[in-house]
């Protein structure tokens, strides 16, 4: 039985989705795509209808997770909630959900060009939303990247630690905590224009 276009099209969103959540959850490497195509109530045969190969998908469903947060940081009214909410406990919790950087960051170094590709665009997007909520000045792109570094790390660290660690949460809280205040020192340090 045929099914029409828009369902195809429906049909395949629905595994990039599902692949954007699992690949944050577990690595690229980590889910198999007939696993996946079971997750979304697919057969596995059915795959390749829609991707030419898992590493076609990995690139995709990555460009739709930085996507994804790329919609969060343009909701966050300032660079104190972008920050509050990137180094929560909630977001912790939740790799599926929230940044794939922190969540694949070392799974992205074993994979092809074309999905590193990816991984570099939607860092580059990051930086640069930064980079905008930051006062001006020479080294606003440096302060930017350096900024996310410290986040980005700061999660894979906590996530790395047993669910209810108290260390997981002094890292979140510390690191969230100094980087805020390097931010507004740098700021009142910055003359204005």
């Amino acid at each position: 039985m045929r099914i029409s276009r828009v369902q195809a099209q429906e049909n395949r969103d629905k595994v990039v989705e599902a692949a954007a959540r699992l690949f944050r959850e577990r690595g690229v490497d980590g889910v198999g795509v007939g696993e996946l195509m079971k997750a979304c109530g697919f057969t596995h045969g059915g795959f390749y209808n829609h991707f030419a190969s898992k590493d076609a998908l990995a690139a995709e469903a990555i460009d739709a997770a930085f996507r994804q947060m790329d919609a969060e940081r343009a909701k966050a009214g300032s660079l104190e909630e972008l920050v509050h909410g990137y180094l929560s406990e909630a977001a912790r919790k939740a790799p599926g959900r929230t940044c794939p950087a922190a969540a694949l960051g070392s799974d992205a170094a074993r994979q092809p060009p074309a999905v590193k590709a990816v991984f570099e665009s939607g860092l580059q997007r990051i930086f640069d939303s930064l980079e905008e909520r930051l006062a001006a000045g020479e080294d606003r792109r440096a302060q930017a990247i350096d900024l996310f570094c410290r986040m980005a790390g700061a999660m894979i660290l906590a996530r790395a630690l047993p669910a209810e660690s108290l260390l997981a949460r002094e890292i979140l809280t510390s690191v969230r905590d100094r980087a805020l205040a390097d931010v507004a020192a740098r700021d009142a340090a910055t003359p204005a224009d």
